[in-house]
């Protein structure tokens, strides 16, 4: 019964228990503490931007569910933002893929903008609009087609790797560039997720590889660097076309086909750093394996034409192979290098890496000194280029230190460096120290030690060190200032200058016992385990020099060897050990105790060395052989370390790579194959002359067969071009740059360059056709022809003022009506079209003088200037500048004249005649001719008196790069429609009511820019026809008057750049009353 009752107390007292715990447990979540007014608005603001986002994405697919293209219009505006922002716009996919067939060409272009984002990862909705994809690959506007290959290839799914195949191929096939460009791109994916496909991706490069677009090089052989690396063979027919070519890629493009070349050039040709035959000795060609009967005849080895009695023929032929022949760079060698020297003034930190890394590893060694000055340049920009160049700089100096030592205070370490700039610069310092330079970097070197940036002022001792042990001059100097740093109060200053005197001292110890004793006693202060370590490892070493010293380190050591640094013990053992060896009656008893106490130690690394001293040591039954020869191993002779520079083995990576700035072999790295010791042939990159003939044909098409016996230029022509070779090459150069999407600034400094590779062109072109021969040269290049063509639509355009110019005018004109039906020639009827349009006068000619030299700047002369938008007679590329000098003093001004010229690269001035006085209260006006390469670039120059010489600018109104040109309507529409998609720049404007009729507009416009207006048979249409001055380039202006007080500007050219500058200019002027 008792039993029973305690039972149940039990299962009562269990369940009160439980109970307990349940009311505890809603207790704790019920009295949680409060949250903070932080936590509250942080929680608030997150449900807020949740609900916002929900909001946003709500109205979004609101609107592009709309009947309404402009709805639709501004919701992917939006979403294209939200991408750029960096936001996750993956929940609208479902909403955005289904507009992928709109009309509207705009939203048509947003959506393949947003598909290309996310495709990828919305692999199954992407697939369901493919049939989608494949209709756009045959719209006719060339932007459609390129991004909806480029989404096609977003979607990694290996299903549709055969629509790849197919799209890819057709593509590649395009009359577009862009598309084909695209192409290219898309090969690259499609070889990731398929490398079965490879054989067949290789068909396509190689066809592509033969494009003579510029837009198409970079992206195809950055195909080929991905695919088929090893196939150099590939190349062969292509290497000439892409050497000429380079000058005119774009700038990423220029960086692939520079580093593919390099590795091109490896295998194709042989060393050009072999030793100059002239300077061979009779020993040298006794190594080589030579007759002594060889003789140096202007540097040249040559053997004695007497032959040995009992020689044979076939010995005779043996030797004469054994002769060492002189060096003769080959001309594709030659035209490599001498193609890709314009590209060191580009603007592009890479670009000018991959020349640099080009000429350091196929130039001769007296020709890479060209480099120097443009990497020096690039240390102007930002910490991560600056790194990476420095990096590159500091290899190069090992091997040659003459290409930067002109350079020397260019690495001098500003205080605003950050650690990885100082130290690199710092590293080039001490590569390029020598006895003429070393005092004063010494002197530089000690205002580094005093840096706040103790990792750097440790590198500095290190640097000083290293000068020390390769200037034997200054190695005492060095020295002496180390030691003074022992008194620094800074502890890491002490132990790095600790760790370098005892490397220095390794050299030549004998003089050096007081430096020794003095860094004894530091060991009292100095605290970190590297400097105590070498303290230790010195005395240890020198301890028969200083022997009374010794024994007592070894007493303070043995005090505080158990709270020591590992590294520290280590040396404490090697110093009992020698001194036990060297001064056993003083230092046995100390010795002994040290082992003991390394007997016990934590670390095994101590117990280890301590059982190994002291059976090597210390005698007994079971001692080895090798106690006997203790003293031989503790105090052998030791080699003086060698501080060499940490770059010294990272050439054998390619400068410029991941791989030299890693220095270890990144993924994907190619390496530079040896030089050959025999070239391979040199005619496997001849181009066939049949192709060229076949080419040739094309491009002159009917105007040729008319006139079979005439010369391809007449004589006059011929003459003419003598005198203007230069000028008209570099418009054409500026005007293929253009057509190939460059941008304004580097294609201004790569004009001057590319003038002399096309004048050389040009001149072989004449040559070819007096003789009616078609000759390949071994600096030709497979699309010579086309280049050739352009230059005879530049010959005929430049001198259409002169009366003998209008037959040339018509034959053009009539060759462009016979081609009209080839869709492959466009772009010569384009330059034909452009001809036909004449230099009209100016509209209006603005009397506007803009400010030259204010009188109190220039001490009383005054100068202005202003356009006349005439032609000027200076040359036809040239804009005239009409400049008025006023004498505002009361004296005789004497020689004015221009002085000093600093023009932008490619930029040229034809100033007026010097002025031999101006009399006082006198103006007189002069004319000047500037070619300003279709920018509005600064033209600066120095005007001077007899006694002084004022700065002076002239900027250019976008306005007056232009001349007018008249032209009908019907052909103004034909070139508008050929500069459409990217040269094509328009925007909307609110006109001033004032502004609406035609005069006032007319009026408006043609203040603003030099244009010739076009006759318009619609009253709300105005059209303005110009061309630029340098190029020739046409600029068509249309302004398009829509209801409501609104109009459309739009601007179409291939000089983008200078069409969006007007473009920015005219808005404000019909905008304002």
């Amino acid at each position: 019964m008792e039993q029973g009752s305690l039972l149940a107390k039990i299962s009562e007292a269990s369940c009160n228990i439980r109970s307990v715990l349940e009311m505890a447990g809603s207790l704790q979540v019920t009295l949680k503490p409060e949250p903070s007014v932080e936590e509250r608005e942080l929680a608030n603001a997150a449900a807020d931007q949740y609900e916002q986002n929900l909001t946003v994405n709500e109205d979004l697919k609101q609107m592009l569910e709309s009947n309404k293209d402009s709805a639709k219009l501004d919701a992917m505006k939006r979403i294209v933002g939200m991408i750029a922002k960096g936001k996750n716009a993956s929940e609208l996919f479902p909403a955005v893929v289904k507009n992928v067939a709109s009309k509207n060409i705009e939203i048509k272009k947003l959506v393949y903008v947003y598909l290309m984002r996310y495709a990828e990862e919305q692999q199954d909705l992407a697939l369901l609009s493919i049939s989608t994809f494949q209709r756009a690959l045959k719209d006719p506007n060339q932007l459609i087609r390129a991004s909806a290959l480029r989404v096609l290839s977003s979607i990694r799914v290996p299903i549709i790797v055969p629509i790849m195949m197919l799209a890819i191929k057709e593509a590649s096939a395009d009359l577009s560039p862009y598309v084909r460009k695209n192409a290219a791109h898309a090969i690259q994916k499609l070889y990731s997720l398929d490398p079965e496909q490879k054989e067949m991706l290789i068909e396509v490069i190689e066809k592509l590889l033969k494009d003579k677009s510029t837009l198409v090089a970079g992206s195809v052989v950055m195909a080929f660097e991905e695919v088929c690396p090893d196939r150099i063979d590939l190349i062969h027919k292509n290497y000439r076309k892409l050497c000429n070519l380079l000058v005119d890629v774009e700038e990423w493009g220029q960086v692939v086909i520079i580093h593919m070349l390099t590795r091109y050039a490896r295998t194709q040709f042989v060393s050009p750093w072999k030793e100059d035959p002239a300077s061979f000795s009779a020993q040298d060609i006794s190594a080589l394996g030579m007759n002594q009967d060889c003789v140096i005849k202007d540097g040249v080895l040559e053997e004695d034409n007497e032959k040995d009695f009992y020689e044979s023929d076939e010995e005779q032929k043996e030797k004469d192979q054994k002769v060492k022949k002189p060096y003769a760079m080959d001309p594709d060698h030659r035209l490599l290098i001498r193609n890709t020297k314009p590209l060191l003034q580009s603007r592009n930190a890479a670009v000018v890496m991959a020349v640099a890394q080009l000429y350091w590893h196929l130039a001769p060694k007296s020709e890479a000194g060209i480099v120097s000055k443009s990497l020096v340049r690039l240390l102007r920009s930002n910490r991560e280029v600056q790194y990476i160049v420095l990096q590159n700089i500091a290899t190069m100096s090992i091997q040659r230190k003459g290409m930067f030592e002109p350079y020397l205070k260019s690495f001098y370490v500003r205080s605003t460096d950050p650690t990885m700039i100082k130290t690199s610069k710092l590293e080039i310092l001490t590569n390029l120290a020598n006895e003429a330079n070393i005092s004063t970097l010494l002197r530089e070197f000690q205002t580094y030690v005093k840096s706040q940036d103790k990792q750097f002022a440790a590198a500095t001792i290190q640097a000083i060190g290293r000068c020390a042990t390769n200037i034997s001059e200054v190695t005492d100097t060095c020295l002496n200032g180390l030691v003074c740093l022992l008194s620094n109060r800074d502890e890491i200053v002490v132990a790095e200058s600790v760790v370098v005197i005892k490397k220095l001292l390794q050299t030549q110890p004998a003089h050096h016992g007081e430096i020794i004793k003095h860094m004894a006693k530091l060991l009292d202060t100095i605290t970190v385990p590297v400097a105590r370590a070498s303290i230790l490892w010195l005395i240890g070493e020198y301890c028969e020099r200083v022997p009374k010293i010794a024994p007592d380190v070894l007493r303070k050591m043995a005090k505080s060897f158990t709270n020591e640094d590992d590294l520290v013990k280590l040396q404490i053992l090697n110093l009992g050990a020698k001194l036990y060896l060297t001064n056993s009656k003083q230092t046995k008893l100390l010795t002994q105790y040290i082992l003991n106490l390394g007997k016990y130690d934590q670390s095994y690394d101590i117990r280890d060395r301590t059982r190994f001293i002291r059976q090597l040591i210390v005698p007994n039954e079971k001692s080895g052989a090798l106690s006997k020869y203790a003293k031989k191993i503790f105090l052998a002779q030791k080699p003086a370390p060698l501080l060499e520079s940490p770059f010294k083995d990272r050439d054998r990576f390619q400068l410029g790579t991941l791989s030299h700035t890693l220095n270890t072999k990144a993924i994907g790295y190619l390496e530079l194959s040896n030089w050959p010791e025999v070239a391979p042939d040199p005619s496997v990159r001849n181009v066939e002359v049949i192709e060229l003939g076949k080419e040739w044909s094309v491009a002159l098409g009917k105007a040729k067969k008319e006139k079979p016996t005439e010369k391809f230029y007449s004589d006059s022509e011929e003459e003419e071009s003598a005198s203007t070779t230069d000028t008209e090459s570099e418009s054409t150069s500026e005007s293929e740059k253009e057509k190939n999407g460059k941008e304004e600034g580097s294609s201004m400094e790569n004009s001057e360059s590319s003038s002399e590779e096309l004048s050389d062109s040009e001149s072989e072109s004449k040559e070819g056709s007096a003789k009616k021969k078609f000759k390949t040269t071994e600096e030709s290049d497979s699309d010579d022809t086309e280049k050739k063509t352009k230059m005879i639509s530049k010959k005929r355009e430049s001198s259409g003022s002169s009366d003998s110019e209008s037959s040339s005018t018509e034959e053009s004109s009539s060759d462009s009506e016979s081609e009209s039906d080839s869709e492959s020639d466009a772009e010569s009827r384009k330059h034909k079209n452009a001809i036909a349009s004449k230099v009209s006068s100016p509209i209006f000619v603005p009397m506007k003088t803009h400010e030259l030299l204010h009188r109190m700047s220039g001490k009383g002369l005054a100068a202005h200037y202003h356009f006349s938008r005439q032609p000027c007679i200076y040359g036809n590329q040239m804009v005239s500048v009409q400049v008025t000098l006023t004498n505002t003093t009361d004296q005789k001004l004497e020689n004015i004249h221009v002085g000093e010229r600093k023009l932008p690269a490619g930029m040229k001035m034809h100033v007026f005649n010097p002025i031999e006085f101006l009399e006082p209260e006198e103006s007189i006006t002069v004319s000047m001719g500037i070619d300003f390469c279709d920018s509005t670039q600064t033209a600066s120059f120095q005007l001077c008196t007899k006694e002084d010489h004022f700065n002076v600018n002239i900027q250019p109104p976008v306005g007056e790069l232009l001349l007018p040109v008249t032209m009908s309507e019907k052909d103004f529409k034909t070139e508008q429609g050929m500069l459409t998609g990217m040269n094509e720049t328009s925007t909307t404007i609110t006109v001033a009511p004032q502004n609406s009729t035609r005069l006032v507009l007319l009026e408006k416009v043609v203040k603003a820019a030099n244009l010739g207006v076009v006759p318009s048979g619609q009253d709300n249409i105005h059209r303005f026809s110009a061309k630029t001055v340098h190029s020739g380039s046409l600029m068509l202006v249309t302004v398009e008057l829509k209801e409501g007080s609104t109009a459309q500007l739009i601007i179409n050219t291939e000089k983008t750049v200078i069409g969006s500058i007007l473009l920015r200019e005219l808005k404000p002027v019909l905008s304002q009353g």
